[in-house]
């Protein structure tokens, strides 16, 4: 069945005068976070030139052999490089990228690409992850202000000075794909509810494929719509989605919604390589998770993106085997 297109806006909030602005700033997020769960942030302080030097770096890491990048593997901590190792429920199929995730703490330990094959990589990035993440603590201060929380509630439980922080930066490559049919599925990123508090994209211009899908009621549910809506790509925005843990969090009155990286199959679609950074609030370990009206057990941060895990995994489970079945 053909994918049905419509066109959604898409709240874009400026954070300019912030303290100042910020009864007015915390509306507006609140507003998309209850009705669309995604929302573009301009006069975030980050200037192109920083958001670029970022991207080339990532570009540097990306281009260097299988061998050298391998030298910093993924683990279950959610950290280092992988290729074509992510298999969405969605799909049942590996995602055609590599990514490398980075995070501040102890997970972090042997995980950074050496300076003899990268020179720079590790200061350079996380002087970046900084940068991200105090504008990420400005949205957390409009959140915990919605929800009833002391403006300082959700900085503290993401405290990435903390050794057990879980905050990820995501480096991303999508690779080329071909521009005519080759008889072969490939998918970008299936369609997926990310399992954060809070996702910060950054994106570079004319690179598009990102869209989005509203229509999530219950964190616990995977149910997909049908109908999707285009996000263009623009370096300096920042695209920001609501996660599961904002939305149990908040006892599902906001929401974290589906969203894909679409593979190109139609004329005006992107076929080259596509790269993105995608900044993950995760809470520390022992964080303790509950909305205000207690409508889900209260859970450590470790226990949460475990219980995320599991299900995402027995959701593919069920996919795989029911294609299986389908054969």
């Amino acid at each position: 069945m053909a994918t049905r297109y419509v066109d959604r806006p898409i709240p874009r909030i400026s954070l300019r005068d912030f303290d100042s602005r910020i009864d007015e700033i915390t509306a507006e997020l609140v507003h998309a976070a209850e009705n669309v769960g995604f929302f573009t942030i301009s006069d975030h302080g980050l200037t192109i030139e920083e958001i670029e030097a970022m991207f080339t770096i990532s570009e540097r890491f990306f281009s260097l052999s299988e061998d050298i990048k391998g030298t910093v593997p993924w683990n279950a901590n959610n950290v280092g490089w992988e290729k074509k190792a992510q298999i969405r429920p969605s799909t049942g199929q590996p995602d055609t990228k590599e990514s490398y995730q980075l995070q501040f703490g102890e997970n972090m330990e042997g995980l950074w690409m050496d300076d003899k094959h990268l020179p720079g990589f590790k200061d350079v990035s996380l002087a970046f992850m900084h940068r991200v993440q105090d504008v990420s603590e400005r949205l957390m201060r409009c959140f915990a202000r919605g929800l009833g929380f002391d403006d300082d509630f959700f900085i503290k439980c993401h405290d990435v000075s903390r050794p057990n922080e879980q905050t990820t930066l995501r480096l991303l490559h999508y690779y080329a794909l071909p521009e005519k049919p080759d008889g072969k599925t490939y998918h970008r990123a299936g369609a997926h509810a990310d399992w954060d508090f809070l996702t910060l994209l950054f994106q570079k211009e004319g690179q598009s494929g990102l869209e989005i899908c509203p229509g999530r009621e219950i964190v616990t549910q995977f149910g997909i719509g049908d109908e999707w809506t285009r996000v263009e790509a623009h370096t300096g925005d920042i695209v920001c989605n609501i996660g599961d843990l904002l939305m149990s969090w908040s006892d599902d009155r906001f929401k974290s919604t589906f969203h894909r990286v679409k593979a190109p199959s139609e004329p005006g679609d992107y076929f080259g390589d596509r790269y993105s950074i995608a900044y993950f609030n995760q809470p520390c370990k022992d964080a303790l998770i509950q909305g205000p009206k207690k409508k889900y057990p209260l859970l450590t941060g470790e226990q949460f993106n475990a219980q995320a895990m599991k299900r995402n995994f027995s959701a593919l489970q069920e996919k795989l085997k029911a294609m299986e079945q389908a054969v």
